[in-house]
């Protein structure tokens, strides 16, 4: 089992500071990045290889990597999305494919969370479970979110933002565990999904899988602090959870 972090994106509405840096690495305080939250995660589970798709000022992480390997005492391996700019993260997980073999947790590079997720999802193993989500039941939702529709019968039924939140089991943060024997369905999901449209999401790609009658499972998170840092009220809500006052 490897860990895998989603770290290609831009993110535009975080300007200016990823006028020269991708999203994970945007500063949480002057020592802390999303991305050295998640390796530290890693870590503290005993996840120690890494693989980190980069696109979008790739030469930033590239720069870092012999820093954060002994930071955090991981081995990290870049993968290179040559489409970060223009296409959607769909492609981007994809470009990871080969890797999903050795079973991974995938992270997105934008989210922050505690390691706690981390654990719920290897222990969730077993039971012929070969995908499960890390999801928040807890949380109210709204349009935004990655919402599911889960039950115990079929396991996934939906997942999607567009959705009405009164209809959801909860909201996906993001962390998802991949066993090896997924990797090969998921792959060919996840290309459907980009060639289809390069600009879906990879949680489109869970929904081909869904629809196809592959079961994706879900490990509830309980009440934890955790955001997605899509914009500048997210980064200030980042900053409460890794520095509260």
């Amino acid at each position: 089992m490897i860990g895998l972090v989603l770290a290609a994106g831009a993110g535009r509405r975080l300007r200016p500071y990823t006028d020269t840096l991708p999203k994970a690495l945007v500063p949480i305080d002057p020592e802390t990045t999303p991305l050295d939250l998640t390796l530290a995660n890693f870590a503290e589970v005993g996840v120690t290889d890494v693989a980190v798709v980069v696109g979008y000022a790739a030469a930033a992480i590239e720069a870092r990597v012999a820093e954060l390997q002994d930071r955090y005492g991981v081995r990290l391996e870049l993968v290179h999305n040559d489409k970060a700019e223009i296409w959607n993260n769909a492609y981007s997980l994809w470009c990871a494919r080969d890797l999903l073999k050795q079973g991974v947790i995938l992270a997105n590079g934008d989210t922050v969370h505690p390691a706690s997720v981390e654990r719920i999802l290897l222990a969730a193993r077993g039971d012929a479970r070969r995908i499960v989500l890390a999801l928040d039941t807890v949380k109210p939702l709204a349009d935004e979110e990655m919402k599911v529709v889960w039950d115990e019968a079929t396991g996934v039924r939906s997942i999607t933002k567009l959705m009405d939140p009164a209809t959801a089991t909860g909201e996906y943060i993001g962390v998802t565990l991949i066993e090896p024997d997924a990797a090969d369905e998921l792959a060919a999901a996840l290309r459907e999904t980009w060639e289809r449209d390069p600009d879906q999401y990879y949680e489109d790609g869970y929904q081909v899988l869904v629809d196809a009658g592959f079961r994706i499972d879900v490990a509830p998170i309980g009440t934890v602090d955790w955001v997605e840092i899509d914009n500048h009220a997210d980064l200030a809500r980042a900053r409460e959870i890794v520095c509260p006052s």
